[in-house]
């Protein structure tokens, strides 16, 4: 062992920590495709991580966070260093390990890794992903021009969204740090992905956040609570080709359905006061009954009008936002909000980036910073 951190010095070569059976993922992802017809995009789905999971949806994400039409993903990341640094004089002081939950194409770690490199803090690095190929691109782009040790990153395949895989990787990171401070992250609105948007964060910040320890969280913000706020948010998506691209990879992947992408839509609705919420759903267009093979040769029936959800994804209002960081009993110690560029006829949309620590997160107070 003491050996691997010389031969990972040769270019080319990458450590995995694999941290749970890969059959069972395969099994999740039939088990979401088996549900019942439902012609409002609430049955048939490709659970979040799974969009993600394999070589054709990796390499598609990465063709969509560069694609012009699709400016919301671009000026996130184009912004990004900018906003982490208004958060520096927020962290703990000395040294600090960075663990990246879902790390994407690496290139917000990259801005995290520099920062911390550039002051003499950087740690370990640990990102963790359910795909294989994502980590391998994200340690990729996120080591490029750093001089990190090989022996201090440890990228770790596994679904963090799964209590007793939390569990382990909790264990795995204080044995690797002991009692020195981790910041963790969940960037990209990845957290808005979910289902249980709120139960996933509690559970994170209850199974990993020491006291010295900060999480960095990363989601998109919404000015406008109304129908045609919510249109214009899922307009975004059908804007951008490459996305349309990814979105479908994974129906590619796991069935035999011959994409039509003009049967792909993209809808816009209004979660109570707390969000607007985009549900990507392809739909059986054809005017008859389909029928779809499974990865384990079964198949189930796709009547004509049902759907499979392709994606999930949300804009936070402040309100939401705030009860959601309550009901996960999280503090806020630091914060920036980006508004991006809109017409006088738009809702404002925009990225929040919040520095959280473990503890009881007070009501909302003061001005809308939405609204700026």
């Amino acid at each position: 062992m003491d050996r691997i951190p010389g031969i990972l010095q040769d270019c080319g070569w990458t450590v995995c920590l694999v941290g749970e059976e890969q059959s069972g993922k395969l099994a999740q992802v039939t088990a979401g495709l088996r549900h019942g017809p439902d012609p409002s995009g609430s049955g048939k789905l490709i659970t979040s991580g799974f969009s993600y999971w394999g070589l054709e949806s990796t390499v598609a994400w990465a063709h969509a966070c560069n694609d012009l039409y699709y400016p919301v993903m671009r000026e996130s990341i184009g912004s990004f260093s900018r906003r982490w640094r208004a958060m520096g004089d927020r962290l703990p002081a000395g040294p600090l390990h960075y663990v990246s939950l879902g790390p994407g194409t690496g290139q917000k770690d990259q801005a995290v890794l520099r920062s911390l490199d550039s002051q003499g803090r950087a740690g370990c690095y640990l990102p963790v992903d359910v795909s294989a190929e994502m980590l391998r691109l994200a340690q990729r782009e996120a080591l490029q021009h750093l001089h990190v040790p090989a022996a201090d990153v440890l990228p770790v395949q596994l679904d963090f969204s799964i209590p007793g895989n939390l569990d382990r990787l909790s264990t795995l990171i204080r044995r690797t740090v002991g009692d020195e401070p981790v910041v963790y992250s969940l960037l990209g609105n990845t957290l808005a992905n979910f289902d249980n948007d709120t139960p996933l964060l509690a559970m994170l910040a209850r199974k990993l956040l020491r006291p010295q320890d900060r999480f960095l969280l990363e989601v998109a913000s919404t000015a406008g609570q109304d129908a045609p706020a919510a249109r214009a948010a899922a307009q975004e998506y059908e804007n951008s080709p490459r996305f349309r691209e990814f979105v479908t990879s994974a129906l590619m992947q796991y069935t035999d359905l011959r994409i039509d992408l003009n049967s792909l839509s993209c809808e816009g609705l209004v979660e109570d006061d707390r969000a607007l919420m985009v549900k990507v759903v392809y739909r059986n267009r054809t005017g008859g009954p389909l029928v779809l093979t499974l990865p384990d040769r079964s198949t189930v029936p796709f009547p004509d009008q049902d759907t499979i959800r392709l994606y999930l994804s949300r804009k936070y209002t402040r309100d939401g936002l705030a009860r959601m960081l309550a009901d996960a009993r999280v503090t806020t110690v630091g914060e920036t909000h980006d508004t991006g560029h809109t017409a006088f006829d738009r809702p404002a949309f925009g990225m929040a980036l919040l520095l959280l620590r473990a503890g009881e997160a007070p009501p909302p107070t003061g001005p809308n910073p939405f609204n700026s």
